[in-house]
This record gives C-alpha cells, structure tokens and sequence, in this order.
C-alpha cells in the first residue's frame, strides 16, 4: 500500500485509537507478565483539558506504552475526583441561573442536582484526554463517589475513628466564606498584600471603675491607650487588651479595664511576653473568635470569645449597625466612623500576608468551628522513613524535592478532614442526644443503632432517634486512598487486582500537591497495606508562558488545548511539550515547540516515503558504502539505545526525547539515507532495503511512546499487520554490541564530508562533477568510510599522498590535511586575495584571544568554562591560521 503525500492527523489520530480501542490494547488483566502500574491523578470532575493535564498525562503515556512495548503487563488507571467544593460551587450556580437557592433544597434534593451535573459533564475531561492519545484502561475508570470507593471511604474513617485517631474538637479553623466551609491548612495560599495600619484609642476606665470623661494625648499615659491593628471591623470580638510584662510603658496599666470603641465592651488589660513591643504601639487588642493566637491567648487568659462573623463573612447581631455587611464593607465604613468620633489616630500603609482560598480565591477568615481532625504524628512516621529514610523505598524525581517533604512533614499538624458541604462522603457519626458527645461512628445506620443502644443502653432506640452528621469528608480524604481503593483494596484486601498491581510504578504529578495528595497517599498506603503506593514519583514542573507567567484562564495566557492539537498534531503537541519538560523544572510554553515536533513528524513521513518510493532488485550485489552505513547506523541506534534507557532510568525524558529527535533526524534522515540512497532513477539493492526497513521499525518503535499515532500509522504501511502484529504492542529493540571504532571513525568522516561540501558550495562546483581528492593521513584514519565519502561527495577516488599538492584548496580534520586540486577554472589571484584577508582577520582575532589569555586579572576571575571556550578559541584560530598559509602556499 503506497504512502499518501501528505500525512492527515485528522483522519489518522481518529483511526488508530479506534483501532487501538477496538483490540483492548489498553486493557489490562492480572496475568503471570510483570505488572507495571500507574494510577492517573484524577483531574477534577468539574475540569477541561488545560496546559498542565497535557503534559502531565503526555509523560504518564509515555511510561505506559513503553512499557507495554517492553512486554510488561501496562495497566493506566483513570479516573476523576469529585472536587467537593469546586463542585458545589458550579451546581450552586447553575441552580442559580434556574432560580432555585440551595438553602431551599433538602440534601438528597441538592445530591440529585450534583449528581445530574456530573453525569452531563463530568466526564468531558477524561474524552478530551483521549485526543492526546492517551492508553488508560478505560475499562477500569473509577470515580471518587462511585458507590465502592465512597464505601471504601466511610470504612477507613470508621477504622481511624475506632483506633483513636479521628476526634472532634472545637478548634480555630481555615474558613472560605464563598464556599462556606473550613479548609485544612494545605489548602490556604498565602500572598502578600497591600493594606493598612490603624491606630486606635481605646479608652481607660478610672480606678474606681467609672468612664474617663476625655482623652488625654500620651502614648499609654492617662485615659487613652492607643493600639494598632489591621482589621478595624474585628473590634465587635475585641475581649481584651494585652500588653507585654517587661514593658515599662505600659505597668501602670496592669489590673485596670479598657472601653472598646463603639460597642463601649469594658475589657481587661492582661499580660503576656507574646506580645511584641517593636509592632505597632506594643499593644495589642485580643480577639479570641477570630485569629488563632489571639485564641491562644484567650484560652491562657479565661476570656471571652465573641464570634462577630456570619458564614459568608457578613457582621452578625455582634456588629451592631454593621449586621448583615460584608467585612470589607464594614472596614471602611467604620473606619470613617471610628475617625468621626476621634477614635481613629492614624492609618499607616501596610504589608499584610493575608490567606486566600486555593479553590475559590477568597480571602480565609479564622473561625472557631467543630470540626473532626485526624491525629498525624504517628500515621506520619513510616511515611517519613519511606522517603528520607538510609534505605528508601520511594524516589522523588528531582531529588530536591525530598527538602520540601521533610519541611512538611516534620511540622506536620492534625488533618481538618470535615467540610461543610453537601457533596461528598456524609461523616458517619450518627448523634441520638443533645450532648456533643451522644454521638457514635459506624459504616451504616443499622450499625450505628446497635452502637448507640449499647451505649446509652436504650433498647427503645429507633434510627429515627438517629441524626448523621450534615459534613461531609474533606476530598483528599477519598483521593488519600486512590491507589489502594481503585483496585478495590480496601473492601477486599486479598482480592487478586490489589495484590497484583499493587504497590504501583511511578507516579506522575506536580509538586504542588506533594503534601495534599502524594505524602498522604504514602502515609494510606503504609497504614493500610503496610507498604509503599508506589514506588518512583516523577514530579513536573509547572507549565508557563514565556514571559515565565503561570499559565491562567485569568491572564489569557493558556492555549485551548484541543484546538492545539488541531494544528500541530496530538503528537507534534505531545514532542513540544517535552522537548523542554525536564523533572521539577518549569515548561517555557512557546508553540514554536509544537510546531518543531509537527515538522519532526513530518520529516519522519517523508523519509519513509523517499524509501517507499524505491525500486528493488534482489539480483544487485550491496555495495560496501551500503554495507558500511548499516554497520554504522546499527552500532550509533545501539549506543543511543543504552542513552535513552540511561535517561528513562533517571525520568529525564526530555533527554530521552530529544536523543531520539537527533538521532532519527540527523543521523537516520540526514546521514543514512543519502549513504544509501541509489542514484537517480536507478533501484536499490534488496539486501539494503530489507536492513534500512528493519532500521526505520526500531526507529518506529522508540519513537512510539512520544509519537503514538504517526508512528502507527507508518508501521502498517511498511506492510500488512494483524491485530497482534500492531506497534503498540510490538517489543522494544534488544540490547546488541555496539561497534564503537565505527561511531568515532563516522564522526571523522563527517568532518571530511562537510569540508569537502564547503569547498564545492564555496566554488560553485556541481555535484555532477566529479573532483579528485587527496589526504596526507598524519592521523593514520582508517579507509572504512571512502567509499561513502566517495558517494557523498562525488570524488574520482580519494588518493592517499605523504605531501601537499600544489594548486589545491586545503582543510584539516585534526592533523589531517585533504586537498582539492583546483583546475585552471579558479582565478588564482582572486582566490590568493580571498585566502590572505580571511587570514589576517583570524591572526587579529586570535591576536584579541591571546591578549585575554594573556591578562592575568581575567584568567584569575573568569568562571573555568569561560576560560576553556577561550582555549578552544585560540586552539581554533592557531589550526586556521595554519590551513590558511598551507593553501597559499599551494596557490603560489
């Protein structure tokens, strides 16, 4: 079957995965192959197909065909994750657009409508995913609410709740007033931002406990004490003013009472070193609702705790004229207030670090909430060991990254895992009185109501004597256990998947999850099958622009994914994107890389067009030049192969890439195909054909797991193929010895090939004009390659002579020196006056060289690189200089 012209990925992209779908290449059995596993980050359900999926999911199909091809049983587990908040927040929207609020909605109404929102789109990103090429095991797609793997949830909390290690407790929380719910701490991204310093003048009450009747102008002294805070509005919670012991300013102070500003709330004045005497007045008001150390403090001290927040972060009875305002209204309307009455000193600029939510982008409010919390301390330290341990069991590609995952770790604090959302796994506590602890924990109600009896020992009890928990589980809490639960591990620990795939290869995902999703995979994995999840984690680096900006819908800097794929090809998009993907290291995205792995498909298509298009005759003897450029290209595939293994060891696929990219592009297409390559309209030898088909199918087979599609596509062109002869499920070259005088003795014959092109590209000599050619072989170069320098270049023969030839252009390859005789078509004096001002350039430049080598000041502080291109330099410039003078001399 003859090969198009033209390579159309519209139709070929679409053919082969339906191909590759309709065989059940991807599929995956347990069998008595070697498994080799990777269970995909499940993207959001909520998600589209972005820059990062695509590089992330490019690198992990990459991994998976390889090893397919090494015959290893490849099993890709997809799957998305039901995104809690970033869920209900579109289903709350979409209910908005329809005019329905969902204070309105009973739970189970709510679910239906999340439910029937995920069905119509929450599987749009796992298509989109296909078109990249992707070879998941489609028939193993799992769902982080599907009916198993939210059981699997409910039973690992109820095993952590009956092993002591999940409580309730009344904590100060991370709240996103968007969402309306409390956030762990991983969860809170903080930034920098402008704000504000505002001084305020609190009040001092007189010794025998009456109001002062004015304000007297002294720092502390008198009746007003001044204090600076960043929040205004957070006065309505102030329970008290604390001042440092060991600041003489403020002893006068000790024991007496304080009137807040506005709410006129008479406050103590209490003592503690915590406060630092350098901010602000040295002052500082206590608010124990709302910031966590101010809770501290509060507990330290019996005060009260005013909560002056409404879920949405709106003031609440508390707030007085300000309920039902949002915080950063009521700033700066009491700001103006608190100025009106002469409270308000001063305001100052101020940097403020202020934490915002990673999933809505608000800005976090500290709120006292009960919550449930898992205990870390302990479930964290086989984790540790794991990864930072003398005898590791995980890596972390780059290894930088074992720094970050020992900083969090080893300061680890208990998880928040509770949420105050409807979509989810429901906590199974079950509460049947009206204390906060009449509750008990159990899988199912049923379960629960035998608990509750036993403990209340209250046969009478019913389950309609039963509320469960309105929360539901923290997202991570289910995605935690995706290794195990995808294979089903937790309901059934011995069940044959989970004892075969488990634990996994490599893990493929970016460092901004390392703590929220892959130390905590590692701690599951370790509590739960009492080993590692997997065993290499190849951490990516972030996708960015080129003005080295995060790639963003807000900024308007991330290409449409899909439409990407449209013009350069799911696999030129798939070579750009790791052509500079090293681990760890950021992605300059520039679509000129997509473009150059386009063009690398299309020089591969071409190439094997050229070689389609010959005809052979098998009564042609292989000529030696033929001979001599199989031996090569065999020997250079072998060493490269060694390199590519190398780079795949180390997951520097990128390295892996870009060898093959130079060595099928340069030394497959731009050497060994001219090497063989019969003359114009003559046929090629069969012995060469067969071996240059051989070739271009181990080309094909390393190329495979960067280029699925193209590679495929000319594979069953090269001939007929069954379903079991398909690449994807070919078998990776085999190690073989590798010549290594021939790879060096090419690389000679490489520099004799160019000089003789410069010197016919320089003289407009046609190629049909045969030249003669003589070397003085000072380097003792062996003759393997005359005869393909003798094709390449056109040459009546190479002569081998002991002196220089007079009349000839000269170049040298080391010490090597190979003449070109110039017949009488070449004016001599015009080619004398061509050869001096070239050499008096180069003495001027290799005279400027020397004089830097010569200065002992730069030699001291040049960095030893900058140093050794100046060596090369001079060593260059000498070797010229030298070339120059012989061919003069040659000319007369």
């Amino acid at each position: 079957m003859q090969i198009p012209s033209k390579y159309d990925a519209s139709q070929v992209e679409t053919k082969w995965y339906n191909y590759w779908m309709k065989h059940n290449y991807f599929h995956s059995e347990p069998d008595d192959r070697e498994p080799y596993t990777i269970v995909i980050p499940p993207p959001n359900v909520t998600g589209v197909l972005h820059m990062g999926h695509m590089l992330n999911n490019t690198i992990q199909d990459v991994l998976i065909r390889r090893a397919r091809l090494q015959g290893k049983n490849a099993c890709w587990v997809p799957g998305t994750d039901h995104a809690s908040i970033a869920t209900e927040a579109k289903v709350v929207a979409k209910l908005k657009e329809e005019g329905i609020d969902k204070n309105d909605l009973s739970r189970e109404e709510f679910l239906k409508h999340a439910w029937d929102w995920t069905h119509e789109y929450g599987g749009v990103i796992l298509e989109q995913l296909k078109k990249l090429g992707c070879s998941c095991d489609w028939d193993r797609t799992k769902f982080t609410m599907d009916g198993d793997m939210s059981e699997a949830v409910i039973k690992v909390f109820v095993d952590l709740f009956n092993k002591g290690l999940i409580y309730r407790g009344y904590r100060m929380v991370n709240w996103d007033p968007e969402a309306k719910t409390t956030l762990s701490d991983e969860e809170v991204i903080y930034e920098e931002r402008q704000g504000n310093l505002y001084y305020l003048k609190y009040k001092i009450l007189n010794e025998d406990g009456s109001p002062p009747d004015s304000y007297r102008d002294s720092e502390g002294l008198g009746e007003a004490l001044t204090i600076a805070t960043t929040r205004p509005e957070t006065i309505f919670g102030d329970t008290a003013i604390c001042i440092n012991p060991n600041d003489a300013r403020f002893k006068h102070l000790k024991g007496k009472k304080a009137i807040v500003p506005i709410c006129n709330r008479v406050i103590p004045i209490i003592e503690d070193d915590y406060v630092d005497m350098e901010f602000g007045t040295g002052c500082l008001k206590v608010t124990p609702a709302h910031d966590e150390n101010d809770k501290n403090l509060g507990d330290k001290h019996s005060l009260m705790v005013v909560d002056i927040f409404n879920d949405d972060a709106s003031l609440n009875s508390f707030g007085l004229h300000y309920q039902g305002k949002d915080r950063f209204v009521v700033r700066k309307e009491i700001t103006k207030e608190l100025e009106d009455k002469g409270f308000l000193v001063k305001t100052e600029s101020h940097i403020n670090k202020i934490g915002t939510s990673e999933r809505t982008k608000a800005i976090i409010e500290p709120r006292l909430s009960d919550q449930w919390f898992l205990k870390m301390e302990d479930l964290v330290k086989p984790a540790i060991k794991a990864v930072l341990g003398e005898n590791s069991e995980i890596k972390l590609f780059p290894k930088k990254f074992e720094n970050t995952y020992r900083h969090w770790m080893e300061n680890i604090r208990d998880w928040n895992i509770s949420r105050q959302l409807l979509w989810g796994q429901q906590i199974p506590a079950y509460y049947y009185g009206d204390g906060k602890e009449d509750f008990v924990v159990a899988e199912t109600i049923d379960d629960a109501l035998k608990l509750a009896k036993q403990k209340t020992n209250n046969q009478q009890l019913t389950t309609n004597n039963l509320i469960q928990d309105t929360d539901a589980l923290d997202t991570w809490f289910s995605s935690w256990l995706w290794p195990i639960s995808v294979f089903d591990g937790i309901r059934h620990p011995e069940n044959k998947d989970i004892k075969y795939y488990y634990p996994t290869n490599d893990l493929v995902t970016g460092p901004d999850i390392l703590f929220f999703w892959v130390a905590r995979m590692i701690i599951a994995g370790y509590e739960y099958k009492g080993e590692k999840p997997f065993e290499n984690v190849y951490l990516t680096g972030l996708v960015r622009d080129k003005q080295r900006r995060k790639m963003s819908k807000s900024l308007g800097n991330s290409p449409d994914a899909l439409k990407l794929i449209e013009e350069y090809t799911a696999d030129g998009v798939r070579v750009g994107l790791l052509l500079s993907s090293a681990a760890g290291n950021d992605l300059l995205f520039d679509e000129s890389l997509c473009q150059q792995g386009k063009g690398f498909g299309n020089k591969v298509w071409n190439a094997y067009r050229l070689v389609d298009g010959w005809d052979i005759d098998d009564t042609i003897p292989q000529p030696n030049s033929s001979k001599i450029a199989v031996d090569w290209y065999e020997s250079k595939f072998q060493k490269m192969l060694l390199d590519i293994e190398d780079h795949f060891s180390k997951y520097r696929l990128s390295d892996a890439l870009m060898t093959i990219y130079k060595l099928i592009f340069d030394d497959f297409c731009g050497w060994f195909l001219e090497m063989i390559k019969p003359e114009y309209q003559k046929p090629i030898d069969a012995k060469t054909f067969k071996s240059a088909i051989a070739i271009f199918e181990n080309n094909l087979k390393i190329m495979h797991p960067f280029m699925p599609f193209l590679t495929e596509d000319i594979w069953h062109y090269i001939a007929e193929r069954t379903p079991e002869e398909a690449l994807i499920i070919s078998k990776w070259p085999e190690p073989k010895s590798i010549n290594e005088s021939i790879i060096t003795e090419f690389e000679f014959a490489s520099e004799v090939i160019s000089g003789i092109r410069n010197i016919r590209k320089q003289k407009n000599i046609a190629f049909k004009d045969a030249i003669a050619f003589s070397v003085i072989n000072n380097e003792k170069a062996h003759a393997t390659f005359d005869d393909v320098i003798i094709k390449l270049v056109n040459l009546e023969g190479i002569n081998y002579v002991s002196e220089a030839v007079d009349g000839a252009l000269t170049f040298r390859v080391k010490s090597n020196e190979y003449f070109v005789p110039m017949a009488g078509s070449v004016n001599v004096e015009e080619e004398i006056k061509k050869l001096t001002d070239e050499l008096n350039y180069t003495e001027g430049f290799l005279k400027s060289v020397q004089n830097k080598l010569s200065n002992e000041r730069f030699v001291a502080g040049a960095p030893e690189q900058v140093i050794a291109n100046e060596r090369k330099k001079e060593a260059d410039a000498l070797a010229k200089i030298e070339t120059l003078k012989t061919s003069l001399a040659s000319l007369g």
